[in-house]
């Protein structure tokens, strides 16, 4: 799962945008959704209610039609009295100038019986009701009884009278629309009002239109998200990649560009004077160690040559060796600064023939060193570090063991230098120290031994600029502890592999 989620910031940024926006538009298209129910519900119960309340004082509604019926017999004679052509206006074409009819609004129209027409299965409405009751009774309608219930235009038998007067409600698919059908009981007076109301249709596309909603808010918020984004990580990028390559050559200052934000501006402005005063502190201290090489080395050579003259052959010997532990001790330091300060002079290198000849050294000055045959592998190196690291590993398996056994080793992802030995190993808890300059261990790894502690810290430095590791780690056999393995562990990069 971690590997599917994007690694960068612009991506994790994006990504979250992303998850944010799909939840909004989702709780906003529950929400628009609940509002056109709300606004849908209000409009059905307000149809209802217009026409009950119209209906709910004309109680007399055979004694309406009667007076209806005489007005126009009225007219009609009055007419025919003087002589005036009489008009049908519900005949076809004669009721308005132009020949249409008049124009009717809309209604499936009132019914007054005296037995309920809804049945006790079908589902009713209750959110409807308290709806209709609380807008009747704003309106002073008392109502004993409210039933709202759905059912379909085709099954209810007023409507299908209705549709044989009404050429309207003969249209495609009006039987299969569904319908509200209200009744009340007035508290006061027996039988039910009837009233019923067409259910307007599902907008089309609604889904639709969401998804292109959705799809504009994201082109839009990711255009402008994604370019300011890229002013941000465009230059955090380059100071990211600045500071890896700072660390792996500390001597080449670089001044990068100040752009981005002004946050940005001012972190790489603070690399910036950081790294250049990083560049000069190491300049120093190359400086000073070569001035102190130089100055060491001059009285250093003065001695030995002095105490040709000690005529104590014992003691003569003595201040040699002090003077030569001295040398090399200045040796490994002056090394030890300069590791990592030059990268030039990589180049690729038979390890095999690397590894053989250091052990043809040894094995010239008569040391117990067994070297595995090793395979042919080439990775990308400066010799002469490499080397130093290996000898180093080699002469102290030397020094504490008494034997060596050097193996070469093709472990996939990496080219293992081993270094075994059969001496008393280091107690777990101080190998990660004993990596550590002028760290020497304790009984026959003193400084009588020989030694100034810096063969291990100039092996792992190495290892380190050639984008390796050195470990340390104890050979066992059960519980008991049989010697000491080292191992440099180098990367197989482009240059890298078997030949």
């Amino acid at each position: 799962m971690k590997h599917l989620l994007p690694q960068s910031l612009l991506g994790q940024v994006m990504l979250v945008l992303a998850i944010g926006l799909m939840a909004g538009q989702a709780i906003s298209a529950a929400l628009l959704y609940r509002a056109a129910e709300q606004r849908r519900e209000t409009g059905l119960v307000s149809a209802l209610a217009f026409q009950l309340v119209a209906e709910s004082g004309r109680s007399d509604l055979a004694g309406r039609e009667a007076r209806r019926a005489a007005r126009r017999e009225a007219r009609r004679a009055d007419r025919i009295a003087r002589g005036l052509p009489i008009r049908d206006r519900r005949a076809d074409g004669e009721g308005r100038p132009g020949g249409r009819p008049f124009a009717r609004p809309f209604r499936l129209g009132i019914e007054y019986t005296e037995k309920l027409p809804i049945g006790a299965q079908e589902p009713r409405l209750p959110d409807y009701e308290s709806a209709l009751r609380e807008v009747l009774t704003q309106q002073d309608v008392e109502a004993g009884y409210i039933i709202i219930a759905r059912r379909i235009a085709g099954d209810d038998p007023f409507v299908k009278e209705r549709m044989q007067d009404r050429p309207r409600l003969r249209s495609p698919g009006w039987e299969e629309r569904p319908i509200l059908v209200a009744a009340i009981q007035r508290a006061d007076e027996a039988g039910w009002l009837i009233a019923r109301v067409p259910e307007p249709r599902a907008p089309r596309n609604a889904i639709g239109t969401i998804l292109l909603q959705t799809a504009v808010i994201f082109a839009i918020l990711f255009a402008l998200l994604y370019f300011v984004l890229r002013r941000i990580t465009r230059p955090l990028a380059a100071l990211t990649a600045r500071v890896g390559d700072f660390s792996r050559q500390p001597d080449q200052a670089v001044k990068l560009e100040e752009r981005g934000p002004g946050d940005m501006r001012r972190l790489i402005a603070a690399h910036n004077a950081m790294e250049a005063r990083i560049a000069a502190l190491l300049d120093e201290k190359d400086v000073m160690l070569g001035a102190i090489g130089h100055d060491l080395k001059t009285p250093l050579a003065a001695l030995r040559v002095r105490i040709e003259s000690v005529p104590d052959d014992i003691q003569r010997e003595r201040m040699a060796d002090s003077i030569e532990d001295i040398t090399k001790t200045l040796d490994d330091i002056l090394v030890l600064a300069r590791v990592g300060r030059v990268n030039n002079g990589f180049e690729d290198v038979d390890l095999a023939a690397l590894t053989t000849s250091i052990a043809e050294e040894f094995e010239d000055l008569g040391e117990p060193i067994t070297l595995e045959d090793p395979p042919r592998l080439v990775a990308r190196a400066q010799v002469t570090w490499l080397k130093r690291a290996l000898r180093n590993l080699i002469a102290n398996a030397l020094r504490y063991a008494k034997s060596a056994k050097v193996s070469l080793l093709d472990e996939g992802e990496a080219i293992i230098l081993r270094v075994d030995d059969a001496g008393p190993g280091i107690p777990p808890s101080d190998i990660e120290a004993m990596m550590e300059p002028f760290t020497r261990g304790e009984a026959s790894r003193n400084r009588a031994t020989g030694g100034a502690g810096l063969g291990l810290t100039l092996a792992r430095a190495i290892a380190k600029q050639h984008g390796g590791t050195l470990t340390l780690s104890n050979l066992r056999e059960g519980d008991t502890v049989t010697g000491l393995r080292a191992e440099i562990a180098l990367p197989k990069g482009e240059n890298t592999g078997q030949r």
